[in-house]
């Protein structure tokens, strides 16, 4: 017999009175003081199937532990050249607010190369800003709007994307796992921007994969997106890739690096950095800060994401041929 989505987020939350003191802490960083949004999430990511939604939530709470997830905001990426390195390579960054409030996350997935570092900085990197959108800038949000802001909105620009993007098919499987098991349904929508006929290919055969839940999230805009995305923020929110039409993501532009939200120089990065050493000093009193990266476990992939990232590889590599026939 089915229950309303109320009653699976009662149910939810009875099993979660009974969580182990260990897990605790790590349960309070997830939901932040809002526990309702935060069950819905889980349940949301399980069909609202209430013991399955449990089975994750705990699975997610022991991987925080396991990888002491809830002390990664005190282990900052030094030294600062290499920092710069990794974020001239993995091209993600906050460009403003939806006029809802939700915060804008901009993805440069085609010129990323993720090659001045090992797999293991870039997954440090890429948790660290999941759990500053989670700790800070959603509940800046929140405080400012007078209401829960529990998710964002992402942007894609697939501007340069290549067949060489399948040797980075590994660490986006992690990346991907890892926002799908352990911060499930934190992206209102996903808009895909700058589209190539590379993308377009692969799309047309993946889309079918996704569950109906997924799929309905995912806008493909045509060109740069502008004129669809102005309907839902403001000009200055937008990324600097969906300003004019051909600027891709490109590392530098015009007026600098102020308003690449990819660049470390961009207010977003510097509040992000600038907050990771000041919470390492705070922990740490005066013992120096650490260098090396994190080694975080990744978590295994579901079916889907499996046959999905296979689909894609299969492609990439029929394109490939295609190219050189």
């Amino acid at each position: 017999m089915s229950i309303t989505n109320e009653e699976a987020v009662k149910q939810l939350r009875a099993l979660m009175e009974d969580v182990d003191d260990s897990l605790r802490e790590s349960y309070r960083n997830i939901h932040q003081g809002y526990t309702t949004e935060t069950l819905s999430r889980f349940l949301k990511a399980r069909d609202w199937n209430v013991q399955k939604a449990h089975k994750m939530l705990l699975e997610c709470l022991e991987w925080r532990t396991q990888n002491e997830i809830d002390k990664i905001l005190t282990k900052p990426i030094v030294p600062v050249d290499l920092y710069r390195a990794i974020r001239d390579t993995q091209l993600v960054g906050v460009s403003g607010y939806s006029k809802e409030g939700l915060p804008v996350i901009a993805i440069g997935v085609g010129l990323s190369t993720y090659d001045k570092a090992s797999v293991h900085y870039y997954i440090q990197s890429h948790i660290q800003m999941n759990e500053y959108r989670d700790r800070v800038v959603l509940p800046s949000a929140t405080k400012k709007q007078g209401r829960p802001i529990c998710t964002c909105l992402k942007i894609l620009d697939m501007s340069g994307l290549k067949l060489s993007a399948l040797s980075q098919i590994k660490l986006m499987t992690a990346i991907t796992t890892i926002d799908d098991l352990n911060y499930p349904e934190k992206t209102e929508t996903y808009y895909v921007v700058n589209v190539p006929y590379i993308f377009s290919a692969c799309w047309k055969t993946i889309k079918p994969l996704l569950q109906e839940r997924t799929k309905k999230k995912i806008q493909v805009l045509k060109g740069c997106g502008k004129d669809e995305l102005l309907k839902i923020m403001d000009y200055e929110s937008l990324p600097h890739f969906c300003r004019r039409e051909g600027s891709g993501s490109g590392r530098h532009i015009s007026n600098g690096t102020v308003d690449n939200c990819f660049s470390l120089d961009h207010s977003f990065h510097q509040d992000l950095y600038d907050y990771v050493k000041q919470q390492a000093l705070v922990k740490g009193s005066s013992a120096p800060i650490r260098h090396g990266s994190v080694h975080v476990k990744f978590p295994e992939p579901d079916t889907e994401g499996n046959k999905i990232f296979d689909t894609l590889e299969t492609e990439f590599q029929k394109l490939g041929n295609d190219q050189k026939i």
